[in-house]
């Protein structure tokens, strides 16, 4: 009987695999666009802001250059403001439809780890659009209070210096979370099919540090 259910539990998994993959399919003729093999924009050197005198404006100007990973869909797609996943570039809802789940990794019966493994894993047969399943060891949304989407960069940031919203982390170890963590380095190696981040996650970490050591400071809005 134990046997059973395990075999019925590897049905489930490869069913569900199986959905996954046609979803994705699916969701490449529908976006139109994943644009397959786009090269990630640039991201400005931390010495190109070396030229603004002032401390606070030169805080802001680089914290608005690490903003163009902040608000890209690879990283507001797991920020969302409700309990849906979203995906593409288009940032549509997550297909197959998936939720939060209590520990923000997926409800039970379908956690993220049923489809998504420890790396992008190829679609078989998807000659076109996107052609790979994600994944990370890790792979899990963002809390509800790192919600992003429909959020100005200026709300963002204070978001992220706030403990009471950002997982309870301290700034630096927010500043090393987003220059170091694998999960965040994810949106630099999406898989076949989709546009990566702009600039490379040395750099993005590289702004970061620069943000703090000139203060944190926010932009407006």
């Amino acid at each position: 009987m134990a046997r059973f259910h395990q075999m019925a539990g590897v049905a489930v998994a490869i069913g569900i695999l199986a959905l996954s993959a046609a979803m994705a399919g699916r969701v490449a003729s529908q976006d139109g666009g994943e644009a397959a093999g786009a090269p990630a924009a640039l991201l400005k050197a931390v010495s190109a802001f070396d030229p603004i005198a002032d401390p606070k404006a030169r805080s802001i100007a680089i914290f608005e250059e690490a903003g163009k990973v902040l608000q890209h869909p690879r990283c507001l797609n797991c920020h969302p403001a409700n309990d849906r996943p979203l995906q593409t570039m288009r940032m549509i809802p997550h297909e197959p439809p998936v939720f939060r789940g209590p520990d923000n990794m997926g409800a039970p019966g379908m956690m993220c780890g049923t489809c998504h493994g420890p790396a992008n894993v190829r679609v078989v047969g998807q000659s076109a659009g996107i052609q790979s399943i994600p994944g990370d060891p890790n792979w899990h949304l963002a809390p509800l209070t790192m919600a992003w989407v429909g959020k100005s960069l200026g709300a963002i940031c204070a978001q992220l210096k706030d403990p009471a919203r950002n997982g309870g982390k301290s700034l630096e170890a927010i500043v090393e979370h987003m220059a170091g963590d694998h999960l965040v380095g994810w949106g630099w190696h999406p898989g076949k099919g989709r546009e990566p981040a702009p600039g490379t996650q040395q750099q993005f970490g590289d702004l970061a540090k620069a943000w703090l050591a000139t203060g944190a400071h926010c932009p407006a809005g």
